[in-house]
């Protein structure tokens, strides 16, 4: 995927403390990487979400997005379905890192009570606003520090060094 700080999408709205077994179960760690999205939120209440969910779609949420174990794969299972963006109130901070260090933009911001799933947003990553498309309200998120930023512009944590240090 390549980097956009501007996204438009629609909803899916989870709730608060969605842990990384609803987000990609225990069971499906044996799965290579290539069928991660086939397991995206296959433990939530939409287990179904990897055959509904369509490209650049954001995942809204309320605290704690991402609590629970600290596995990597969990952003990339959201990552490999097409999710171009989670807004939550707040992140679990591994989880947090490891969507920025796989190159998943996440913005803090307190959405959930102001929209419901399939509604469209529009999103700006550097001012970190939120614009509900339907009614034109505008919400702020929490604005992503410069090197985040940079991260989520290369592509990933490892990308962003390849890059510095002109590694191809």
């Amino acid at each position: 995927m390549s980097w956009k700080s501007k996204l438009h999408g629609r909803v899916w709205n989870l709730g608060g403390n969605v842990d990384t077994d609803q987000i990609f179960p225990g069971y499906a760690m044996a799965a290579p990487v290539e069928k991660f999205k086939e397991y995206a939120l296959a433990g939530s209440d939409i287990p179904d979400f990897a055959r509904k969910v369509q490209a650049g779609d954001v995942i809204v949420a309320g605290e704690n997005f991402g609590c629970g174990s600290s596995r990597e794969q969990a952003p990339v299972a959201l990552k490999e379905a097409g999710v171009g963006l989670v807004i939550a109130k707040s992140f679990a901070r591994i989880f947090r890192r490891n969507a920025i260090n796989i190159g998943l933009p996440v913005l803090v911001c307190d959405l959930e009570q102001q929209v419901e799933n399939g509604q469209e947003i529009e999103v700006d990553l550097v001012s970190a606003e939120v614009t509900i498309c339907a009614s034109g309200e505008k919400i702020s998120g929490t604005i992503l520090a410069s090197n985040v930023l940079e991260t989520l512009e290369a592509g990933g944590l490892i990308a962003k060094v390849r890059k510095q240090l002109k590694i191809l």
